[in-house]
This record gives C-alpha cells, structure tokens and sequence, in this order.
C-alpha cells in the first residue's frame, strides 16, 4: 500500500474530500487533532475498523474512541445522554474531553472491545471536524502510532511508524495539546480514566466531586478490562529504557546525575530529559530542555517528541517525575506507562 500525504493547510479542500471518501470505503487516514494525530476508520463498520488494530499491531481488547462532529450525534450513539453529559459537553466541546457511557445498537463491538460502553469525544481541530463532516460517519480513531510507541503529534511521527500501512495522512502541523484527551466514565460516579488537557479540576468545576481511577497512576490489574484507551498495557515507550526520578526538584536532578555518570561508566548511551529549573544541575551532561515546571502544560506539549527524538538513540532517558495535579497528573501518566513504572532508587 502506498500512503499519501496531504498538506491540510494548503490542499485542505481536495485532501479532506478524498480522505472522507476513503473513511466511507473502509479506508485509514491519519489525521490532526489538537491532541495527538489519530488514526481513523468508519465507526460504524467493524470490519474497518479491524484494520485499524491490524495496522498498528493493536490487542483488540483495547477500546477506541468515535469523533464525531456534532454534539448531537451522541444520541445516535450512546442509549441516552445524560444531563451531567450534556454539561461537560456544552462547556468543553469541542476539545480534549472524551466522555464515556453505554452505548447504542449502532456501535460495532470492534469499537467497544465488547464492552457495554463507547467513548465519544468532539475534537477542537479544523480539519479533524472538516474530515468528520466529510466522512459523513463517526470516525473511531486511536493514536495513529505502531501500538505501544510515543504518540505521533505530526505527520512525520505518523510516518516513522505507519507509511505503507495506511491509506492517507493529513498533515495539519504540531498538535497543540501533544497528550491524548481526557477520559471521563459517566457509568456510575464520574471517574476520570484518563487525565488530559481537561483537568480533574476543570471537571470538578461543572459538575462537583470527580474521581480518579487508581489505575491512572499504576497499572491496571491483571486480568481487569480496561474501559479506556491507554490503561492496560505499556505505553508511550521510546527504545530507549525511560527511568523517572522522584522527589524535589533538586532531589531528582541528583538522583540522574549519580545514575546518569555511573551508567555512563559502565558504557550506556544516556539522555535527560530536563526542565527550565534543573538545566543548571546537568553541565558536562547530554540533556534537552523540554519544558517548565511552573507551567506543566509545556512538558505536556512536547513529551511524545521528546521520547522519539532522544530515545532511539539513547540506551537510558532519565526524567523528572512532577507534581500529579492539574496537567502534572496528565503527564505523570503518561511518563509512567512510557517507563513501565520504573523508577530511580538508591539506597
């Protein structure tokens, strides 16, 4: 298969037309979010959707998520919607908010790992909503990476790993959000399985008390289904082996140092991925600025970039663990799966 690549700037009218058809004829298009770049398929149709777990080496108990472009196609889609639904959707559609309850006949069980429950979410993205439109269905999109590997948050990231698999990537530029949606079930007491660019504290705001599934922070039980994308399996994880460092910031630039020169030593290829605040701590060192402490949304923004810069070449990344509030949370999550939840420790 030869995969196309369209600017969605300057060939937006004729690369949104031709993808939406290929999305009608059972086809793949990757495509820009203000997320991630995701990998679409008609939503409706289960055998297209198979394709996208075939392409990205997917397990098929991972549920995915439709995009849709209306608010009011979620009644098409889920048995009903709830009020407290209606709410986060009129206050945070479109955007990173991805909104989980049951779902209706029309939903294929590819979409839904045969769960009684579909993730909706409206994303703020021109062209995403454009190729929706055109489309003309729900479109179910993950990642639209090799399963496991950072997300992609541009065209070229979506290449590295899929050209030759898919039909047609649109490149509409950087993603600005660069971690995947907030995940919200609705089933019962809102529980965030996920933590995005709407924070627990932003939820909490509309509709009061939020909780947080404890497999945000740690895997998922053995054997438990997981009800959201990105909880049962390792994630995000670059060549490299990523090791995360706890404690103050000054506390963990000494733990990567100490680490960092003894693995240096014994012969590693090492990498830090450091703040505005520590860059001081790791002269004479290999490191790369990614963001700023004070600001988490910054190291949100470019982790995923980060991890496929600096971790094929690299033996060892080292990484600051942040704060798991507000985005910190978000990133957190993500830092964790990419390293398999190991962890710097000294006696």
């Amino acid at each position: 298969m030869k995969t196309q690549l369209f600017n969605a700037t300057a060939q937006k009218e004729n690369g949104v037309r031709l993808a939406g058809s290929v999305i009608r004829a059972g086809g793949l298009v990757a495509f820009p979010t203000e997320t991630v770049y995701g990998l679409g398929a008609n939503g409706l149709s289960g055998e297209a959707v198979a394709k996208i777990f075939q392409a990205k080496g997917r397990p098929s108990d991972n549920p995915l998520i439709l995009h849709i472009a209306k608010k009011s196609d979620a009644k098409d889609l889920w048995t009903k919607v709830p009020p407290m639904a209606q709410a986060l959707m009129d206050t945070f559609w479109p955007g990173p908010l991805t909104l989980i309850f049951n779902h209706s006949a029309q939903v294929p069980p590819e979409v839904t790992a045969g769960l009684p429950t579909v993730a909706l979410r409206m994303p703020d993205h021109k062209t995403a909503l454009a190729l929706i439109r055109a489309a003309g269905v729900p479109i179910a999109a993950p990642s639209a990476n090799l399963s496991g590997r950072p997300s992609p948050t541009t065209a070229q990231h979506v290449l590295q790993d899929l050209e030759g698999r898919i039909d047609i990537v649109l490149d509409g530029g950087p993603c600005r959000v660069g971690l995947e949606s907030t995940v919200l079930s609705l089933c019962g007491a809102p529980t965030i399985l996920r933590p995005g660019g709407v924070t627990r504290e932003m939820l909490e705001a509309v509709i009061g008390p939020v909780e947080l599934s404890p497999a945000v922070l740690a895997p998922l039980q053995e054997g438990a289904a997981a009800p959201s994308p990105g909880m049962k399996y390792k994630h995000y994880a670059p060549k490299a082996q990523v090791l995360i460092a706890d404690g103050t910031p000054r506390e963990a630039a000494e733990q990567i140092c100490r680490a960092y020169d003894m693995a240096t030593l014994a012969g590693s290829r090492c990498m830090i991925l450091a703040t505005r605040e520590t860059q001081g701590f790791y002269r004479n060192r290999a490191y790369a600025i990614i963001g700023d402490r004070r600001d988490p949304s910054t190291l949100c923004a470019n982790l995923f970039a980060a991890l496929r810069q600096y971790g094929e070449d690299a033996d060892l990344l080292y990484c600051e663990a942040l704060p798991e509030q507000e985005m910190g949370l978000a990133y957190m999550n993500r830092l964790l799966r990419a390293a398999g939840f190991q962890h710097l420790e000294y006696p």
